[in-house]
């Protein structure tokens, strides 16, 4: 017999989620120096780059879920792929938004058409398109199938985000590969630990949206089997 109950792991995530987070606020505005050129505006830094880093794992985790159903046609993938497209759609806005007022402070515009910035920008539309798509008043298999042959092509844009500094001219910092001037010690120790931490918060966000939809799915089939 088939169970929609949640995991009783979720919770142990989620409070290891929060508890990471509460961890990173101090790492982020005690144990992370100032920096000197930016102040205290560069502290956006560790929310923007790992709201960006897991957003892309989001859309990776959509193109391999969506394989996966068309493979199996197995409904847990579906829901997986629904959950993530809407994490993702979050965490890369988000990305997108603190982005915004960083560069506010370091090109003095809100927005400019860098190609990091118009290729996130792009990924944004596409992926919140295939939400939208999901909504659509359809047969369960078609929009099923329709989705994930979406979700696959969708994925096309988020290599280009990733690569996008390095193929074209970029003034989008890539933090991690500057030479001569890159994180202080403590800098670097309190973004890996952000990384992790929203690590955290992505499996708890993911997994229980997953789970939600799983059950409205099944909701819905024992509510046509009522009315047949």
């Amino acid at each position: 017999m088939q169970t929609n109950r949640l995991s009783p792991v979720m919770p142990l995530v989620g409070i290891v989620a929060g508890l990471a987070l509460a961890l990173c606020q101090y790492m982020i505005f005690v144990y992370a120096p100032v920096e000197q050129t930016m102040g205290i505006v560069q502290k956006i830094f560790y929310f923007h780059m790992p709201l960006a880093w897991w957003s892309l794992i989001s859309f990776l985790t959509v193109f391999a879920a969506s394989i996966a159903f068309l493979r199996t046609r197995n409904w847990k993938w579906d829901a997986l792929s629904g959950a993530a497209a809407e994490v993702g759609v979050l965490f890369s806005g988000l990305a997108l938004i603190t982005g915004s007022i960083w560069g506010r402070h370091s090109w003095g515009v809100w927005w400019t058409w860098d190609p990091r910035l118009t290729t996130t920008l792009v990924m944004w539309f596409v992926y919140a398109g295939y939400l939208v798509l999901r909504t659509l008043d359809l047969p369960r298999e078609r929009l099923g199938t329709v989705s994930a042959v979406v979700g696959i092509v969708a994925f096309l844009d988020v290599p280009l985000v990733f690569l996008s500094a390095r193929l074209w001219r970029s003034i989008h910092p890539a933090v991690f590969a500057s030479k001569g001037g890159g994180l202080e010690p403590e800098m670097k120790t309190t973004v890996i630990a952000c990384i992790v931490a929203f690590g955290f918060l992505w499996v708890a966000l993911t997994w229980l949206r997953a789970a939600q939809r799983r059950m409205a799915a099944r909701i819905d089939v024992l509510a046509t089997e009522t009315t047949i």
